[in-house]
């Protein structure tokens, strides 16, 4: 039996230049930290059958790979050649469709469990990339490429996007000072609202591929925002952080309407009301998770959020990325 364990991530600026249709013409990046909340996969033989047997949400048994209906195991399996005989479980603390880069982590911790499974060593690069290749050119899901790096590598992470599609990654270097502030200052918090991310995805998606004036200006001033926030991390300046995922998040409200909503837009004017510098929707937008800044007394921002039906999530950042951390029995 193998087991792997996968990071979720928030981004903490740059996100959405890491799409296609925008860095193959201007160049992207993202500044992103992957949390201790995983998805853990298991893989193991099964000895008396041929059959798939996968368990999620689900409960899945055939013995055809085409009859398989999570199209992420399907493109998986298909993409390393493997036949039947094999059991897989998926376990996620977080759900899909709250913004966390949940499919990028899943997928990532499957590839890096069947690697394993068939003996084969794999850098996280060549995770990361055959992840999106899954995601994005097999099921055409509309996608960047930040959460399968950060699934892949972790830490607080600088990515950098090409116009070729190549991906440069650089890990942050921050004191123990500004990270343990950072970790303290920073809190998230569940909307109860899951979505989709493909509405908000293919209108960003379709705006820069058309050179959409309003879309695309909006995207360079967030990727300048994403620098300068790497920029004051590196000097300690907190402060300057939390005011720029403030900034963060009135450009943003201009790339669509589905990015956020009257609710939600009440929710954060409440946590700006009781502290918080600044915070962001992570993802695509639309509902999952709030992301806030508050360099004060927290109480009150806890208390707001609360009455407002919202459930705080406590994190720490994770380094390891996604590892194999059983290895058990002869496959």
């Amino acid at each position: 039996m193998i087991i792997t364990r996968t990071p979720f991530r928030i981004p903490l600026g740059g996100g959405g230049t890491d799409l296609p249709s925008y860095y193959s013409r201007h160049e992207g990046f993202v500044l992103g930290a992957s949390i201790n909340r995983y998805v853990y996969i298991t893989v193991t033989r099964r000895p008396i059958d041929e059959l798939f047997w996968i368990s999620y949400s689900q409960v899945e048994s055939t013995n055809q790979l085409e009859e398989i209906q999570h199209g992420l195991v399907r493109e998986s399996l298909r993409l390393l050649g493997l036949g039947g005989g094999i059991e897989i479980h998926a376990i996620a603390e977080i759900s899909s469709g709250t913004g966390m880069g949940s499919s990028g982590s899943f997928t990532v911790g499957l590839l890096n469990a069947l690697h394993s499974y068939m003996r084969r060593s794999v850098t996280m690069h060549d995770l990361a990339e055959a992840a999106y290749q899954i995601e994005v050119e097999r099921l055409q899901h509309p996608s960047g490429k930040q959460d399968q790096y950060m699934a892949a590598f972790g830490g607080i992470t600088c990515l950098f996007f090409n116009q070729d599609g190549q991906v440069r990654v650089e890990p942050l270097r921050l004191t123990s000072e500004t990270l343990e502030e950072l970790e303290n200052n920073l809190l998230l918090f569940y909307t109860g609202i899951r979505r989709a991310s493909e509405k908000v995805l293919s209108e960003q998606s379709s705006g820069a591929a058309k050179d959409s004036g309003a879309v695309v200006e909006s995207m360079h001033e967030i990727k300048r925002i994403g620098f300068e926030t790497r920029d004051v991390l590196m000097r300690g300046d907190l402060h300057r952080f939390g005011e720029l995922l403030h900034e963060h998040w009135e450009v943003k409200q201009r790339i669509s309407q589905h990015v956020s909503s009257s609710w939600l837009n009440e929710c954060y004017a409440d946590a700006r009301a009781a502290g918080a510098l600044g915070g962001k929707i992570i993802g695509a937008g639309g509902g999952g998770f709030f992301l806030f800044y508050c360099d004060g007394n927290k109480r009150e921002l806890r208390e707001r959020m609360t009455k407002r039906g919202l459930r705080e999530l406590p994190f720490r950042f994770d380094f390891s990325g996604s590892r194999v951390i059983g290895n058990f029995g002869d496959l």
